[in-house]
């Protein structure tokens, strides 16, 4: 399997006193999509699978 790891982006809010996730996704452009949308206080961020070394 030569499957290239994909990223998960992970869109929060923050509402006092703390970040609420609000989505998780793979796809880079529905999760700015939905940042813009919401507007302030938003963060994107990116989770790199970690590449297991071959055996």
């Amino acid at each position: 399997m030569t499957d290239k790891p994909v990223p998960t982006y992970v869109v929060s809010v923050f509402e006092k006193p703390h970040w609420r996730t609000v989505l998780s996704t793979k796809d880079k452009e529905k999760a700015f999509a939905l940042a813009k949308e919401i507007g302030d206080k938003v963060r994107i961020e990116e989770i790199a699978p970690k590449v297991k070394k071959g055996r």
